[in-house]
């Protein structure tokens, strides 16, 4: 049963990347196999998220980004303990364990959200999300499909940092799409003295303080537009 269902799923995905010059097709094969409503693939590198690989739409794109700008959330979760995280029902949890992400998420229609890591052995890449815009749990068949897909993501990730980074095809692919973060933590670090995990975590409390994106305030700092030992002085 188990090798049927890699098989299957394996099919699936090589039809569907077949040509491919991004990743992108990995996301939607998730989401068409779990029967979710929407798929995004996160890879982190030690508990910092550094890139959003794939997304199947706005919302599963905006849960990414919600999840590098706060901090936390199911693929946060996922990565750091090396396990499933499954939230059934966002609206209403048992345990309220994402105060910042939850809100807008819920805004943006998604009720429930699910954590797979993504993992080869002792290796750990990042996480693959899938989200519903409903509440309700995963069927046992529905979660042995995601441990599969997710299995599989992670071998093909490997795959591609071991080449040097380049993607099937062509063009190759850009994995670190957040590049102006890690040099603003570093700016930030420099100015105020800290290490570069907690000039990520001020950014962060800073971006939601402002109600903006993680993004916009990195740009502003590597623009010289925002100085935080300006801020530390008023």
């Amino acid at each position: 049963m188990a090798a049927e269902r890699l098989a299957r799923i394996l099919a699936h995905l090589t039809a569907a990347s077949a040509g491919a010059q991004t990743p992108g097709p990995m996301c939607q094969v998730a989401a068409e196999i779990v029967d979710v409503s929407g798929a995004g693939i996160m890879v982190l590198s030690g508990d910092v998220p550094q890139a959003s690989l794939c997304t199947t739409g706005t919302v599963s794109a905006l849960i990414e980004e919600l999840q590098y700008t706060m901090g936390e959330g199911p693929c946060i979760d996922a990565h750091r303990t090396g396990t499933a995280v499954s939230e059934p029902d966002l609206g209403a949890p048992l345990t309220s364990r994402w105060p910042a992400f939850t809100p807008p998420a819920l805004d943006a229609g998604v009720r429930a959200v699910f954590g797979f890591p993504l993992r080869l052995g002792a290796a750990r890449v990042g996480a693959l999300n899938l989200f519903r815009d409903r509440p309700g749990r995963l069927s046992d068949d529905q979660h042995a499909n995601a441990l599969v897909v997710a299995d599989v993501i992670a071998r093909t990730i490997l795959t591609f940092q071991a080449h040097d980074g380049q993607w099937p095809g062509p063009s190759g692919f850009e994995a670190d799409i957040h590049a102006v973060v890690h040099q603003a933590a570093g700016m930030v670090s420099s100015q105020l003295d800290i290490s570069v995990g907690d000039a990520l975590a001020r950014l962060r409390a800073h971006a939601f303080a402002t109600g903006r994106r993680l993004a916009e305030v990195a740009e502003d700092v590597v623009e010289r537009r925002l100085h935080f030992d300006d801020l530390d002085r008023h």
